[in-house]
């Protein structure tokens, strides 16, 4: 990758708290670079209290072109935004924007996307499937939606927030009726299992899914990508399931997301 900083290098910045074990500043570069774009993906140690100001900064400075949201601020994003896409509303969340040449701000989520991508690059299909989702926040909702997008039988959700799940439920079943429910963290049942929370990203997190019940005949997808190897996964591996890490979701969606904060996206 070579990368020359000029006074007209355009800057992405990829946002959260925390923002150490992000991978995507150098892949996302590279491809920048690739397709003759001058510009660099820069991490950004944002706290939530502090987003919105920050937001409005990165508005104001002019070589700013897009910014890429993470944990824990794409639901802010949503509302952050001038124009958020049918997919990102839908998700009640943006994981990236990009300005428009008459300055406005256009949100995108590419989550589910990249998820499901990844899943597929795996050789699994989710269609006639029973899944299991735990999470339903900023990227658990972009890939619920998709999950029944791609014709999975039945799937059920998952979240502490048990408020937001029912949230969830409700958007998901006015557009995919009869084919969701709330479930639990225990995965007997079904035949795909996705992680789409943030716990075990950090040494002590408890397991956010029964993973001592799994069996040998699930997939099991994870959204987290330092560790690569979270420990539910590890589990998962141990007793024979085939296996997507956090890695092989942002993997899938790396050009997805180069191509919204650009604007190269088309945007519906």
């Amino acid at each position: 990758m070579d990368v020359t900083l000029t006074g007209e290098t355009l800057l992405f910045p990829i946002a959260g708290d925390p923002i150490a074990q992000v991978k995507s500043p150098e892949l996302l570069t590279r491809i920048l670079v690739e397709r003759g774009v001058n510009g660099i993906v820069m991490p950004a140690h944002v706290p939530a209290a502090e987003y919105p100001a920050f937001v409005a900064a990165m508005k104001a400075t002019q070589n700013v072109r897009g910014l890429i949201a993470t944990v824990p601020h794409k639901q802010a994003t949503l509302a952050l935004c001038d124009f958020p896409t049918e997919r990102a509303r839908f998700a009640g969340s943006v994981n990236v924007m990009h300005r428009r040449a008459d300055g406005a701000w256009v949100g995108d989520n590419t989550d589910g996307q990249g998820y499901l991508n990844g899943v597929a690059a795996c050789g699994y299909s989710v269609a006639g499937k029973r899944a299991l989702l735990v999470g339903v926040g900023g990227a658990g909702a972009a890939i619920a939606y998709e999950i029944l997008a791609r014709g999975a039988a039945h799937l059920a959700l998952h979240d502490a927030d048990t408020a937001r799940r029912e949230a969830a439920i409700a958007r998901l079943d006015a557009r995919f009726p009869g084919k969701v429910s709330a479930g639990s963290a225990d995965p007997t049942g079904y035949d795909f299992i996705g992680n789409a929370t943030p716990v075990g990203m950090r040494a002590g997190d408890p397991l956010p899914i029964e993973a001592e019940k799994y069996e040998r005949h699930q997939f099991v997808a994870e959204c987290i990508t330092q560790p690569e190897i979270t420990p539910q996964l590890a589990i998962a591996r141990a007793k024979g399931c085939a296996t997507m890490s956090g890695l092989g979701m942002f993997n899938a969606q790396a050009d997805l997301l180069v191509d919204a904060m650009t604007g190269a996206r088309a945007e519906g």
